[in-house]
């Protein structure tokens, strides 16, 4: 019997609006309620690597974005970024798929999914994220950047819920992933 080591997990976390987007029109993030129970430090502790779209990407590196935890390896997916103005970034120029599925096979802890929507839909085509967990805010926008673009009709399995004081309840799926 040979011992073979468990995949390293492909999570989508992300906030989102009770109607289902993850940045507004423009963009814009500041419809997220900052609620004092979450334990950012907690949640960084399971991640050493980050998966971005390019607006996403752009979006934290805005003034005032918190960086993300020293040693933390980031990836961004873009065919129009130029990987050199970019450095501690690896900039994935081709499919996605192969590169995450590498990442996945590789020792370490789990990677997280930032965003965005278009990025989420071609990793589900690929069969490469393993679970969404969204954090539905207490907010309607009515418009604005999807929680999943272009994504496949994916099958979730409910693990985990809880609501917060501040009204944010959040949902923990796992893929469930038919045929190959």
């Amino acid at each position: 019997l040979s011992w073979v080591p468990s995949m390293r997990r492909v999570r989508y976390r992300v906030a989102a609006s009770l109607d289902g987007y993850i940045a507004g029109p423009r963009g814009e993030i500041d419809w997220i309620v900052p609620d004092p129970t979450v334990d950012f430090a907690a949640i960084y502790a399971g991640f050493d690597t980050v998966l971005l779209g390019r607006r996403t990407y752009e979006l934290t590196r805005q003034p005032g974005a918190p960086p993300w935890p020293p040693g933390w390896r980031i990836y961004v997916f873009s065919r129009t970024l130029d990987p050199a103005a970019h450095p501690g970034t690896t900039v994935v120029r081709m499919d996605a798929g192969p590169t995450v599925r590498a990442l996945r096979s590789e020792s370490g802890r789990d990677i997280w999914l930032f965003g965005g929507g278009r990025l989420l839909g071609s990793l589900l085509a690929e069969q490469v994220v393993d679970q969404v967990e969204v954090a539905v805010m207490p907010v309607l926008l009515g418009g604005g950047v999807p929680l999943a673009v272009d994504a496949p009709r994916t099958r979730l399995r409910l693990i985990r819920t809880d609501a917060t004081p501040s009204g944010i309840v959040n949902l923990q799926y796992d893929i469930a992933y038919t045929g190959g």
